[in-house]
């Protein structure tokens, strides 16, 4: 009785490590709202980026605002290299990156050692 349920257990676990590597998760994601002929979207850096994914108005000036409130070293920089962007981001303070929206594409944001990722998407 004891084989199995530790068998039971077992097979849990494996199937709870497959559903969290490769399953499909819910991404946080936001529209920027264009005001003023300006854009902009706050993203919280805590655990990850929330939200994950912003869509941009393309050939409107944008900015993402991103505050930092997790004390990792791993989340104090992002880095955005198809724009050659390198940002410190000081913990609970707010820093406005400039995102140029000319070109419409996907393009890729990580932290400073390529863990978490988000992306903008210029339309």
């Amino acid at each position: 009785m004891a084989r199995i349920l530790v068998l039971l257990i077992c097979l849990a676990m494996i199937g709870f490590i497959f559903w969290w590597f490769f399953g499909k998760h819910e991404v946080a994601s936001a529209t920027a709202d264009v005001a003023d002929n300006k854009q902009s979207v706050d993203v919280e850096v805590k655990g990850g980026y929330s939200p994950e994914v912003v869509t941009l108005k393309k050939g409107v000036p944008a900015t993402l605002n991103f505050t930092r409130k997790d004390a990792s070293s791993c989340l104090d920089r992002v880095v955005f290299s198809d724009f050659g962007i390198n940002k410190e981001l000081p913990q609970n303070e707010q820093q406005s990156i400039e995102i140029d929206t000319s070109k419409a594409g996907e393009y890729q944001w990580a932290c400073g050692m390529d863990m978490f990722h988000g992306k903008v998407i210029v339309k």
